[in-house]
């Protein structure tokens, strides 16, 4: 069974950088998608990035791409969310979130990735 553990969240300054890690235990090698998505309390999922494994590409929101990256160490089992340039609008609790042929449904949040499960989420907060 998939298992997704996020840590690595902090407060940071606005302009600084933080990388959050993702341990995904029992991530089958079919898996559709990983990826990140985040969310402010009373407010919607945003997607943040992911990597299709359906059409080989990273995706990102427009809102951080050029400041985030999405990356995977297959043989950790670990994926991380490497945030540079970080803003006031980037807090918020990120999860990491994964979809496999092992679920029926999953749901969309702005990406071309589909998610079905996602882990705790961990705090990020940017203020000076």
């Amino acid at each position: 069974q998939l298992r997704l553990v996020e840590s690595g969240g902090a407060s940071v300054q606005p302009g600084g950088s933080l990388r959050l890690s993702c341990v995904m235990s029992g991530l089958s090698w079919d898996f559709h998608a990983i990826g990140w998505f985040r969310q402010i309390p009373g407010k919607a999922r945003e997607g943040v990035g992911c990597i299709s494994n359906t059409d080989g590409q990273t995706h990102y929101a427009d809102s951080v791409k050029g400041r985030f990256t999405v990356s995977r160490d297959s043989a950790q089992n670990t994926m991380y969310l490497e945030m540079d340039n970080l803003k006031a609008d980037d807090t918020a609790v990120y999860y990491c979130a994964a979809d496999t042929p092992a679920y029926r449904e999953s749901i969309y949040v702005g990406l071309p990735c589909g998610f079905a499960t996602w882990g705790q989420g961990t705090q990020v907060t940017v203020t000076s």
